[in-house]
């Protein structure tokens, strides 16, 4: 099933479920191929999925040119926007890297449900020291990060060592990339990694909203 186009929002799964919302990572819109996959699997779980764009990636399709992602604060503030637009009451928000990653650090003040982050940046890959945790250490929000295990943003072995709290929860996605995608010598599929991300992601929406 297309999505339905609802404004500045793409809309797909049941209309009465809980309501992930899930903002694209820096180089990719929400209409990627890979974001349509992941929010038709978790439409398959039960749960609503509303995408939307932050200005910078709206302004590409207008201008044909490709400026980098806008700066933290206006990103920040067009998550507020969406969050106040839609209600924050029971909603779950969320995203692939970038997008995930902004949700999180608005998720508190925002007071929304939980927040699910689709390979979380920890660092800049090959910038182990760089760590973008510091708002993660105090977080009281309920957070679930779906990480491939060799993710070159936080592999499964430097986030060991990070010391979440108990808040954050990582799952791990065998093998897999940034994207979530394993090797073939893994013996593993990409769809696999998929699914299992979305399946995780709905369970984790269903407990946080006891929808």
């Amino acid at each position: 099933m297309a999505a339905e186009v609802r404004g500045r929002y793409l809309i797909e799964g049941p209309g009465d479920a809980p309501t992930l919302v899930l903002a694209h990572g820096a180089g990719a819109p929400m209409d990627h191929p890979w974001m349509e996959r992941i929010a038709g699997l978790l439409a398959g779980e039960g749960v609503r999925t509303v995408r939307f764009e932050f200005p910078y990636m709206a302004e590409r399709r207008i201008s044909g040119k490709r400026p980098g992602p806008n700066p933290s604060r206006v990103l920040e503030a067009t998550w507020r926007e969406v969050i106040d637009d839609l209600g924050a009451e029971g909603l779950v928000v969320g995203g692939k890297s970038m997008g995930g990653r902004i949700a999180s650090m608005v998720a508190e003040e925002a007071g929304v449900a939980a927040v699910v982050c689709l390979g979380y940046p920890f660092h800049p890959p090959g910038k182990a020291e760089r760590l973008r945790t510091a708002h993660l250490e105090a977080i009281k929000t309920p957070v679930l990060i779906l990480q491939g295990e060799r993710d070159t943003f936080g592999r499964r072995e430097e986030v060991a060592a990070y010391g979440l709290p108990e808040a954050v929860r990582v799952h791990w996605l065998a093998d897999g990339d940034h994207g979530l995608k394993p090797r073939k010598a893994s013996g593993r599929t990409e769809a696999e990694n998929l699914a299992e991300a979305a399946r995780e992601a709905a369970r984790f929406v269903f407990e946080m909203t006891g929808g």
